[in-house]
């Protein structure tokens, strides 16, 4: 692995080479403080004191240095401003021309300004946790808050650069101004969802988003998608993102996603009475909703292979098997056959594209784009959710067309087959295939200035995230010693080389998602059972009721994402909403005679709501700690997650089938009790992961 100071070193800009943060002296003098402690027990404060000292010496050098530029930009626009003004009395389209010119120059300056701050942010951050991992104290805590909070903070200057948001904020309104707005009066300020159509405005707000570390609903639900970025992003120029970018082709993605998630949740309020006609047990339906989950473990797989040469074929592939599959389950009634319904919500596993449309949205986005449209993914996997339920209780018809049933059993069926031809249609006339990475290389560049390579930035997000849901490069690099970059950034071949690339942490994290996504299974799953058994519930009861969980999940995401997210750390968020969940879990057992209607709403909609806020912080944190490695190629990071959860349903559905024998009486509390046990294990795996990180 190549040490993070030689990329730093590499990384900075030559004239502003002595004003960067000194990572290679800190760490030495790390070194030198671990080494005078095996000689002597080192005073504790004097270490602080000594290293705190040295810190504020080093951010002291980069504000004053950063004031300084920014003041010298501030005199370059205020000189434009002038010019600007004189022009408006007296317009001239050449001069107007040469001074938009001028500010897009002052705009690149400014990029190589946010650059110089996150290089430095970047790398305090870091030698900020090498020192906690390497002395055990709480250092990062303790130097944040003394000098954040100080009215006299230039941590601050550093991490709030509210400075520089002025000077992007006057270049946006002065190239606005320039802009031909056909006659309008209105200035960014009254319209400022009004896009600017200028390269160098959308680079600055690219820097700034990076730079920025403020939780919002679209960046938690973006976190939410797990669509892996690379620590240090692959040189790709815009006009090769705009080459790959096609809205239509975008939306078409989404709607997959969409479709996919009403098929695997449309047949859950009716599959308990499509079993036993067909002479089943009602418990069967855990195997007839868990075969879709079966094979979509497969499908990921080759979805994620398949995608490395097309994303139009696997799409075609999907809509056809999972045309196929609806047909068959919707057939199998009139076959009086369980292997054919089993088989048909095989093959609508098989037709599972969910890694196809992630990877497009992470591949063939531009970046700008790309938090939208990861939370459109999350977005519309929800909406899916809440659907299909819904859809299933309107389907309330009984009747024959020649010797095919249509009925509340066989109507999800139809129903989705025709979606899915509808969208096939739809699919191969819209969608457009995006240019490839061979096609790429092989457009001419236009020679840019300096600071588009500035662009490509560091994504990974700075100082402002818990030390301890960094992965740690440090503790992988020598001093001195170094391996070939390209085998450092070389994506994983295989799930076994995937699974060496996490780290303890990371398993914890994908525990908590297996963990999760099993409790959820159990309660979507065995409710038409278990409401049928202890309430009585009609097939509509039982879709509204998840109907209505489906709808909390952007609520919850919006809450959590908006302000919770502000007030907590995500690690103590994590472990609030795991204990929350073993809570719902433990309120659920049948303990008390008779199970009541409001015991088992409550406390399935507590599981629920605390499952959705601990699978958002889970894959947030989860996006930020997987190895950079692990952001592209078929074994990546969202497969990885894809196949924890989907293993975890798979088992889930599986349990409830094999409870089923002991009979309905006991089917809650026996799929209830491995819950409980894999709940208190990622509680204990997650105290445990961070006590020993602190």
């Amino acid at each position: 692995m190549v040490s993070f100071g030689k990329k730093l070193k590499g990384r900075q800009i030559q004239e502003w080479q002595g004003y960067y943060i000194n990572y290679k002296l800190m760490k030495r003098k790390l070194k030198q403080y671990a080494n005078q402690s095996q000689a002597v027990v080192p005073d504790r404060r004097f270490v602080l004191k000594d290293f705190s000292r040295m810190l504020d010496n080093q951010i002291e050098t980069i504000v004053l240095f950063l004031l300084e530029q920014q003041g010298a930009l501030a005199s370059r626009i205020s000189e434009l401003n002038e010019q600007k003004d004189f022009l408006q009395e007296v317009p001239d389209i050449s001069k107007i021309d040469e001074l938009r010119e001028a500010y897009q120059a002052v705009g690149r300056d400014l990029l190589k300004l946010l650059y110089f701050v996150e290089i430095n942010a970047i790398g305090l951050r870091k030698i900020l946790k090498k020192f906690d991992k390497r002395f055990g104290y709480k250092f990062t805590d303790y130097y944040v808050k003394t000098r954040a909070n100080h009215p006299y903070s230039q941590l601050q200057q550093v991490f709030k650069h509210v400075g520089l948001g002025a000077v992007v904020g006057a270049i946006s309104r002065n190239l606005a101004d320039l802009q031909d707005r056909q006659g309008s009066y209105l200035s960014i300020y009254d319209q400022p969802a009004l896009p600017l159509q200028d390269p160098v405005v959308d680079s600055m707000q690219a820097a700034v988003d990076r730079l920025s570390h403020s939780t919002n609903f679209l960046n938690f639900l973006a976190q939410h998608a797990l669509i892996m970025q690379e620590e240090l992003p692959a040189p790709v120029e815009e006009g090769v993102d705009d080459q790959r970018y096609h809205f239509m082709s975008l939306l078409l993605n989404l709607a997959n996603t969409f479709l996919y998630m009403v098929n695997t949740y449309i047949i859950v309020p009716t599959a308990d009475d499509y079993s036993m006609s067909l002479g089943a047990a009602a418990t069967v339906c855990g195997i007839v909703i868990g075969a879709m989950a079966v094979a979509q473990i497969f499908s990921s797989v080759y979805f994620s292979a398949w995608s490395n040469r097309s994303y139009f074929r696997p799409l075609i592939f999907s809509s056809i098997v999972l045309f196929i599959g609806n047909v068959m389950y919707a057939l199998a009634y009139d076959l009086n056959s369980i292997p054919v319904l089993l088989i048909g919500r095989l093959f609508c596993g098989f037709g599972s594209a969910r890694a196809v449309n992630r990877r497009y949205i992470s591949d063939c986005v531009p970046l700008k784009y790309r938090m939208q449209a990861s939370a459109g993914f999350v977005s519309a996997s929800a909406l899916g959710m809440a659907c299909g339920p819904a859809v299933a209780g309107l389907l309330q018809t009984n009747f024959k067309i020649y010797k095919i049933t249509v009925n509340k059993e066989t109507l999800p069926g139809w129903l989705m087959a025709i979606a899915w031809l509808i969208y096939l249609v739809w699919l191969w006339f819209s969608f457009k295939e995006p240019v490839r990475d061979t096609e790429i290389k092989n457009v001419p560049q236009e020679s840019k200035a300096e600071p588009d390579s500035l662009e490509k930035g560091i994504v990974e997000p700075l100082l402002l995230k818990s030390p301890e849901n960094q992965q740690d490069e440090d503790e992988q690099e020598g001093d001195e010693s170094e391996e070939a970059p390209e085998d450092s950034h070389k994506p994983a071949n295989s799930i076994v080389a995937a699974y060496r690339l996490l780290t303890p942490s990371v398993k914890v994290q994908l525990l908590i998602y297996f963990m999760l996504k099993y409790a959820m299974e159990i309660l979507l799953s065995e409710s038409s059972v278990i409401t049928t058994y202890y309430f009585s519930w009609s097939t509509g009861h039982v879709a509204v009721f998840l109907a209505c969980l489906g709808l909390t999940v952007l609520p919850v995401n919006l809450v959590v994402g908006s302000y919770i997210t502000n007030m907590f750390e995500d690690r103590q968020i994590l472990l609030a909403s795991e204990i929350m969940v073993c809570v719902g879990i433990l309120m659920s057992f049948n303990v008390i005679i008779p199970y009541s209607v409001p015991q088992y709403v409550c406390s399935g909609l507590l599981l629920f709501v605390s499952a959705e806020v601990l699978e958002g912080v889970n894959l947030s944190l989860l996006s930020r700690v997987m190895s950079s490695r692990l952001s592209r190629g078929t074994y990546n990071g969202g497969l990885l997650s894809t196949e924890a959860g989907t293993i975890a349903r798979v088992i889930a559905d599986a349990t409830i089938t094999l409870a089923g024998y002991l009979g309905e009486s006991m089917l809650l509390n026996i799929t209830l009790l491995p819950s409980l046990f894999i709940c208190i294990v990622s509680i204990l795996a997650t105290f445990w992961t961070y006590n020993s990180l602190y």
